[in-house]
C-alpha cells in the first residue's frame, strides 16, 4: 500500500507541497528580479513572497503617488513620497520573512549588471514601457536567461514568455510603430525628455492582478523546470473575458539575439577598479600584443559643447542617465553631445573607476584585442557578494539549466 500523505499544518507550505510537482526546496533556492514594482510589481511580488522563493531582487526608479493607492496592494497612504521598491520589500517581508527580499532604487539600463541577469532563475518584467522592456530582454539574450513580460490597460492585459536563446524575443515581436515610440523619448541630442519619461496608462487592480497571476505561474513553471512556450503571447480581453494566445515570428538577424560565452571571473569591482585595471587582469587571458579596447553596453556622454557661447561641460556619465535638462546651456541653447561606445588603453577616461564609466556592479563586460582579433568576455567577480545573497544552493555553484521550450 502506498505511504500515508501527512499534511503538517504547522508547515505554511503545506498545501502547496500536496501539488504533484511542487518542489519547496527547490523556490527556497530560487532567484528571481522583478523589474516594476508598480501595479505589476505588487501583485507578482506578493504571489512570489507567497509561495516562498528564496530571493527576489526587485528594481524601481519611482517614488509612490496618491494614485498608486488605487491599483497597488503592498502600498499605504503613509507611503506616499517612499521609493516604491524599498516599500514593496518592507511590506513583502510582513507577508513572509522567509524570503530575503533586495530592494533598488534605480534605473533597470544603469543599476543591474549582466552577472545578476545570468546568476537569477527568471526575470519578470512589471514595466510601463518598450525602451525598459527592450533592455531586459537583450540582457536576457546575453546571459541566456528566461524573462517573463506583461502589461496591461484598462481592464485587459497581454503576458509574453521568452526562453532564450531559442525562442522568439521581445524584439522579435517589435514592429516600426514600436521603434517610433521609443524614439519620441528622445530629444534632439538623443537624451531622454523628462516630461515623457512619466507616461501615464489607464489602468485597473483587476488587470494587474490577472496578469501578474499569469506570470508568476509561468514563472513557477520556469523554475520547476517544466514546458513552457517561448516566443507566445497570452492576450486577455476584460470587456468580453476572453483570452487568446499568438506567437511571433523569430527574426533571425533580430539584434537582441547576441549570447555571450561563459565569462571569465576577475576579481575586481566596478567601484574601485580602473578601466586600466581591467586590461591589465585581462590581458593573461587575450594572447598576442597590440591594445585592448573595453566595449561599453550602454553609450557615454564624455562632454557637451556649446555652438553659441561656446561654453563647454565634462559629464562622463551613461547616456540614460544624462537627461534633455542637463544639454540645455546656461545661453539658453542646447548643447551638442559628445558620446562613446568604447574605452581603450590610451583614452583619457581609462584610468577612472570603472562604474564611472557606466558599468554597474557584477557586470559581464567585453574586452577586444584589435590587433589579433581575440575577445573576452569578464565578469567583474568581486562584487558579486554586494549584489546576491547565498542561498542553501548558491547560484554560481549550479549550472544553467538548458532553456524552457
Amino acid at each position: 500500500m502506498a505511504e500515508p500523505l501527512i499534511v503538517d499544518q504547522d508547515d505554511r507550505y503545506s498545501r502547496l507541497r500536496l501539488i504533484g510537482w511542487w518542489d519547496q526546496a527547490k523556490l527556497q533556492r530560487s532567484r528571481v528580479l522583478v523589474v516594476g514594482a508598480g501595479a505589476l510589481g505588487n501583485e507578482v511580488i506578493k504571489n512570489l513572497v507567497m509561495v516562498g522563493v528564496g530571493h527576489l531582487i526587485v528594481i524601481d526608479l519611482d517614488t509612490i503617488e496618491n494614485s498608486n493607492l488605487t491599483r497597488s496592494v503592498l502600498f499605504r497612504a503613509r507611503h506616499e513620497g517612499q521609493s516604491k521598491a524599498h516599500v514593496a520589500a518592507e511590506m513583502a517581508s510582513e507577508i513572509n520573512p522567509d524570503v530575503v527580499i533586495t530592494p533598488i532604487r534605480g534605473n533597470v539600463m544603469t543599476e543591474l549588471g549582466l552577472g545578476l541577469f545570468r546568476d537569477i532563475d527568471v526575470a519578470i518584467g512589471c514595466l510601463d514601457n518598450r525602451e525598459a522592456r527592450l533592455w531586459v530582454n537583450r540582457c536576457c539574450w546575453k546571459t541566456s536567461t528566461p524573462w517573463i513580460d506583461a502589461g496591461i490597460q484598462e481592464i485587459s492585459g497581454v503576458v509574453k514568455v521568452f526562453t532564450p536563446p531559442e525562442s522568439p524575443c521581445y524584439e522579435c515581436g517589435m514592429t516600426e510603430n514600436d521603434y517610433k515610440l521609443i524614439n519620441l523619448r528622445y530629444s534632439c541630442p538623443l537624451l531622454p525628455r523628462e516630461d515623457l519619461l512619466a507616461g501615464k496608462v489607464p489602468t485597473a487592480p483587476t488587470s494587474a492582478s490577472i496578469m501578474a497571476a499569469i506570470e508568476v505561474q509561468e514563472a513557477l513553471k520556469v523554475m520547476h523546470g517544466l514546458p513552457v512556450k517561448g516566443g507566445e503571447a497570452y492576450v486577455y480581453s476584460g470587456l468580453t473575458n476572453q483570452f487568446y494566445t499568438t506567437r511571433y515570428q523569430r527574426k533571425e538577424d533580430c539584434l537582441s539575439h547576441d549570447t555571450y560565452p561563459t565569462a571569465i571571473d576577475l576579481p575586481l569591482s566596478s567601484e574601485t577598479a580602473t578601466a586600466k585595471d581591467l586590461f591589465t587582469a585581462a590581458a593573461a587571458h587575450l594572447p598576442g600584443e597590440g591594445p585592448l579596447t573595453l566595449h561599453l553596453d550602454r553609450d557615454l556622454v564624455t562632454g557637451m559643447k556649446c555652438a553659441q557661447c561656446g561654453a563647454v561641460r565634462e559629464i562622463v556619465r551613461a547616456s540614460p542617465l544624462v537627461t534633455f535638462r542637463d544639454a540645455v546651456c546656461e545661453c539658453r541653447e542646447v548643447m551638442s553631445v559628445d558620446r562613446t561606445h568604447a574605452i581603450d588603453e590610451s583614452s583619457p577616461w581609462s584610468d577612472r573607476p570603472l562604474k564611472t564609466l557606466g558599468i554597474p556592479l557584477y557586470d559581464i563586460v567585453r574586452i577586444t584585442r584589435e590587433a589579433t582579433g581575440e575577445e573576452g568576455f569578464f565578469l567583474l567577480a568581486a562584487d558579486r557578494d554586494r549584489v546576491l545573497v547565498k542561498l542553501p544552493a548558491d547560484a554560481a555553484s549550479r549550472e544553467k539549466k538548458e532553456p524552457a521550450q
